[in-house]
């Protein structure tokens, strides 16, 4: 990554992240844990999920210019998220980078950037909710 300024730039900018979202949805949609948390049509999730890493990762402010203040622990509150969910949408993740070009050490970085959230929008340790 050191010869990129942003690790958007390092992912590809934001034909980068159209890719790594779609096999990341694709998996998530295959996922038994993580398929009912998400609508049929799953395309304006992808959409809002690419222009969030857009800025996430330092490139342009996509999400907040079009939809505000991410606030993505508050949006995410409706859904019971558990330790278990983070951790299948982590694996999604993970998925969906090694079938990138990138190499190993930026998929763990980008991986290691997105542990955070993912454990801070866990709600809930009941696991008979979801």
């Amino acid at each position: 990554m050191n010869n990129y300024r942003t690790t958007y730039d390092a992912v590809g900018g934001l034909e980068g992240l159209r890719q790594i979202t779609e096999v990341f949805y694709t998996n998530v949609q295959k996922h038994p844990l993580l398929a009912p948390l998400f609508p049929e049509d799953i395309e304006p999730v992808k959409d809002k999920q690419m222009k969030f890493l857009s800025q996430f990762f330092g490139g342009p402010s996509l999400y907040t210019d079009e939809y505000g203040n991410p606030m993505m622990r508050a949006r995410h509150l409706p859904f019971p998220i558990t330790p278990a969910h983070a951790d299948a949408w982590l694996d999604c993740m993970r998925r969906a980078l090694a079938e990138t070009d990138l190499p190993g050490e930026l998929q763990q970085f980008v991986l290691d950037r997105l542990s955070g959230p993912a454990r801070h929008f866990v709600n809930t340790t009941n696991e008979q909710e979801t």
